[in-house]
């Protein structure tokens, strides 16, 4: 009995006609081959991913050059317009406000009074702080510096409290144990030296308020 395999991924309609006892190894192969051209798909799309990708950053780069010489544009443009007997109006205007703003975003002088106070602080900084802000700065920049961060201090946290409870259960342990000693001493003092209990006891408080 024939059995008639379709090969789906080869995108032509080819059928294959084996026989009943070679269908497991031609099945084999044309599932081999699937595989060999998803593969090879695989590689072509990740080139083409990268290629985007470095086209996307240069295409970023280049949009930020055009828009800082627009700035510089609209600036002669001012520049030429605050003479007198030059034309005020503009064609476009929606351009040029766009840029004003920009434009005088770089002149606001807040924000460069702003910026040079950062830039103050940051020098008057010792080298622990600096060294400190740059890695606050990195840990909440990246993900994977947050999520790392964030498993060291549960690690800490969760180290610091076994110990703490491991001493707690040796005082309680020690405390317990001399407890037990003290009565057991008592009494054997009681049965054998009758005599000395009280200044056993007396000792035991003495003990008792130095500890």
């Amino acid at each position: 009995m024939s059995e008639v395999l379709r090969d789906v991924g080869g995108g032509g309609g080819r059928e294959t006609v084996v026989g009943s006892d070679g269908g497991a190894d031609s099945l084999l192969l044309i599932v081999s081959g699937q595989r060999e051209r998803f593969r090879q798909r695989n590689v072509e799309l990740e080139a083409e991913c990268r290629q985007h990708r470095t086209t996307v950053s240069v295409l970023q780069r280049e949009a930020d050059a055009l828009r800082a010489d627009n700035v510089k544009l609209y600036e002669k443009i001012k520049f030429l317009q605050s003479y007198p007997g030059t034309r005020k109006s503009v064609d476009d205007r929606d351009t040029l406000t766009r840029y004003s703003s920009e434009y005088e975003t770089q002149l606001d002088p807040f924000t460069a009074f702003s910026a040079q106070e950062r830039e103050r602080k940051y020098r008057q900084l010792s080298g622990p702080d600096k060294a400190t802000l740059v890695l606050g700065r990195f840990i909440l920049s990246n993900k994977v510096a947050r999520m790392v961060a964030f498993f060291y201090t549960l690690l800490l946290h969760l180290l610091v409290f076994l110990v703490l409870f491991k001493l707690a259960g040796m005082q309680s342990f020690e405390r317990n144990m001399y407890a037990e000693c003290a009565k057991r001493f008592t009494e054997h003092m009681q049965l054998f030296h009758p005599e000395h209990v009280d200044d056993v006891l007396r000792t035991f408080e003495e003990m008792k308020q130095l500890g």
